[in-house]
């Protein structure tokens, strides 16, 4: 009986922790990928319009970083551990990045000179999301663990496997900020968001060709994983759809239905690997239940995590509601060539 409340409670945690995730992949990828836009123009005008979308809401999307690690920390310690011993630098690096960002943000508009504190936002928002690509493509590729204990190299993250998914979280990442762009910019930045909202749709789907076979000679069980489960194929046509959908709203020029359908790309794929890999929270290396605290750390965690989350769900609602609506540089319409 012990042992079912216990594998209750560390699943329950796993999808916790995965809706966490997905709420900082798509707030903060965003605003990363507005970010990386960014350095694709030299027009400082243009770079203050893009900068100012997200001057309201960029440091609540950054607290799901913070919120995923606490609650990884506290549920699957075991994790925690391997993953920052094998991800030391890439994460370094990541914080280096957000940080760089955030000072960037924050000092421009207080700055004579503004383009250096706009190569430095740009700069960082690209090092945060090239780091995390690198992380993602390492665990899904395997961290080499003994007793649970990580026993691989400092640099066994530069891998080619990992810097496919580099790419791919940076086209994904590029892809929901230009949607964003689109929602609340007008006039040529608008159509520059759309072109670059096209470019990072097929730099998607070239790198998923690649990934998708490499990840399945890679782990036998995942090619087993999708012929055992159909849903995995609903999932795949899903996402087919999405990406059809995504290029006609983009073709039409659809305001808000380019952001919906990149989400929808994005849940697609991260339903497929979730199935692909269950139970493991480290592929072919730790399971769920092998990974998760104690039932009572569990829920300890559960109560606390519980009452903080709808607090935060709110908060972000209404940050959102607050500063709806286009962005403009001053009184007049951002018409400047990119």
């Amino acid at each position: 009986m012990e042992n079912e409340i216990h594998a209750i409670l560390a699943n329950l945690w796993f999808f916790i922790i995965a809706l966490i995730l997905i709420l900082y992949i798509v707030l903060d990828g965003f605003d990363l990928g507005v970010g990386i836009l960014s350095l694709l123009t030299r027009n400082e005008d243009r770079r203050a319009v893009m900068m100012s979308s997200l001057g309201g809401v960029w440091d609540a999307n950054e607290t799901w970083l913070v919120v995923l690690a606490g609650a990884v920390f506290g549920a699957f310690p075991a994790v925690y551990a391997a993953v920052l011993h094998a991800l030391y630098v890439p994460v370094m690096a990541m914080l280096f990045g957000l940080i760089l960002r955030g000072a960037a943000l924050e000092l421009r508009s207080q700055a004579n000179n503004k383009t250096p504190w706009s190569l430095a936002f740009g700069v960082g928002s690209l090092l945060a999301a090239v780091t995390q690509g690198l992380a993602l493509g390492t665990l899904l590729e395997g961290v080499p663990l003994e007793g649970g204990v990580f026993v691989g190299g400092a640099w066994g993250w530069l891998t080619p496997y990992a810097v496919l998914w580099s790419f791919a979280v940076l086209a994904a990442y590029t892809l929901f900020g230009a949607a964003y762009l689109i929602i609340k910019t007008e006039g040529r930045l608008q159509k520059f968001s759309r072109r670059l909202a096209k470019a990072s749709s097929v730099l998607l789907v070239f790198v998923g060709l690649i990934v998708i076979p490499l990840t399945l000679s890679l782990h036998p069980h995942v090619a087993q994983r999708w012929a055992e489960i159909p849903l995995i194929y609903f999932l795949i046509v899903l996402l087919a759809l999405a990406f059809y959908m995504l290029l006609d709203s983009l073709r039409k020029g659809r305001e808000l239905s380019p952001f919906f359908w990149s989400v929808t790309i994005f849940l697609s794929v991260a339903g497929i690997m979730a199935l692909s890999h269950y139970p493991y929270v480290i592929p072919a290396a730790i399971t769920i239940q092998d990974a998760a605290a104690s039932s009572k750390t569990l829920v300890f965690m559960l109560i606390g995590i519980g009452m903080l989350l709808p607090v935060m769900l709110i908060y972000n609602s209404y940050q959102y509601l607050v500063f709806r609506g286009k962005v403009r540089l001053g009184r007049h319409k951002v018409t400047e060539q990119a």
